[in-house]
C-alpha cells in the first residue's frame, strides 16, 4: 500500500483533493478524524484531546487491510497534530512527536492557502494560512519528509496531485 498524506493549513482544499484522488484512482481514503471527534465532542476542546484524535486518526489508517496493495489518500497526518499542539499549546507530547516523527507515509501533499478562505465552525486560523504554510513547509523540510506543492485552481490542483502520485 502506498499512503499519501494531503496536509496544509485550515481551508486549504485538502479534504476536496483527498476526495478527488480518490475519485481518479478508484482508490481509499481516510478522512480526518479530528472533524469527526469535535463535531460530536460537545464541549470546547483540550490539549489531552490531541492525542484522542491522533490515536483515532492512526486507527482509522489502521482499518484499512495491510494486504490493501493501491493508494491510500489521508485527508491529514500526525504531523498536521503535531503543529495543531505547538500552536495552540505551544508544546508537543512525547507521543503525539513520536508519531509525527515515524508514522509512515510514502509522500505528503503540502497544499498552499491561496484558494478563498472558507468559514466553519472548527477553523480556527483565517488570517494566519501563509505564515502556517510556511510552518508545514519548514517541518517537512526538517523531516526530510517526501513532499510535492500543490496550488492554483482546483483542476491544477488535482493535475500536480496526480502527476506526483504517478511518480510514486
Amino acid at each position: 500500500m502506498i499512503k499519501i498524506a494531503i496536509v496544509g493549513p485550515e481551508s486549504s482544499g485538502k479534504s476536496t483533493l483527498c476526495a478527488a484522488l480518490a475519485e481518479h484512482f478508484q482508490e481509499k481514503r481516510v478522512d480526518e478524524f479530528a472533524r469527526h471527534y469535535l463535531e460530536h465532542l460537545g464541549r470546547a476542546y483540550e490539549e489531552r484531546d490531541l492525542l484522542v484524535i491522533a490515536r483515532g486518526q492512526c486507527a482509522f489508517e489502521d482499518d484499512i487491510p495491510e494486504q490493501h496493495d493501491g493508494l491510500l489518500f489521508c485527508d491529514t497526518d500526525m504531523i498536521t497534530i503535531r503543529i495543531w499542539s505547538e500552536e495552540k499549546y505551544g508544546h508537543c507530547a512525547p507521543e503525539l512527536m513520536a508519531l509525527a516523527e515515524h508514522r509512515h507515509y510514502d509522500h505528503w501533499l503540502l497544499c498552499t492557502p491561496d484558494i478563498p478562505w472558507e468559514p466553519d465552525p472548527l477553523r480556527e486560523n483565517p488570517h494566519d494560512r501563509d505564515r502556517l504554510f510556511d510552518v508545514y513547509h519548514t517541518m517537512l523540510t526538517h523531516l526530510a519528509k517526501p513532499f510535492t506543492l500543490i496550488t492554483g485552481s482546483p483542476d491544477e490542483r488535482l493535475r500536480t496531485a496526480v502527476a506526483a502520485v504517478m511518480r510514486l
